[in-house]
């Protein structure tokens, strides 16, 4: 883009000075008094003026299209980034979603066999007691 402005600025500049150049050889050799020469100097210089004042309007309508080009770059740059965050927010959720669901399971899974052991154990450590007492009573 700065290349584009570079070449833009260079192609204007020698424009203007080969226009001002142009014009100051052919009034120079024009067969004219010094008077009708000053005139058409000033009409010259009013039309190289003129010039100017269209280029630079150019110069304005151009650097406005480029700050709103610019503008509505950066604006889909910044939607498309925020579409972005907000699929890998979705996904981060819907794992730790998953993940929750999967300790929940793991952790009634979990405690219904450690209550199976428990009972076992409770039953077990009953039949024990409850042999001691008959072996006792029986001697």
């Amino acid at each position: 883009m700065q290349e584009d402005n570079g070449v833009g600025k260079g192609l204007i500049v020698g424009f203007l000075t080969g226009t001002i150049v142009g014009s100051i050889i052919a009034l120079l050799y024009a067969p004219k008094t010094g008077k009708e020469l000053r005139g058409d100097l000033r009409n010259k210089s009013g039309d190289f003026f003129e010039d100017a004042e269209n280029y630079i309007e150019q110069a304005k309508g151009r650097a406005n299209e480029l700050i709103n080009d610019g503008k509505k770059k950066s604006e889909k740059l910044v939607s498309d980034a925020k579409e972005k965050v907000d699929a890998l927010l979705e996904e981060a959720e819907k794992i730790l979603k998953e993940a929750k669901e999967k300790t929940v399971s793991s952790l009634d899974t979990s405690k219904s066999k450690i209550e199976k052991e428990t009972d076992k154990l409770k039953s077990a450590i009953k039949a024990g007691v409850d042999t001691y007492k008959s072996t006792k009573e029986s001697a």
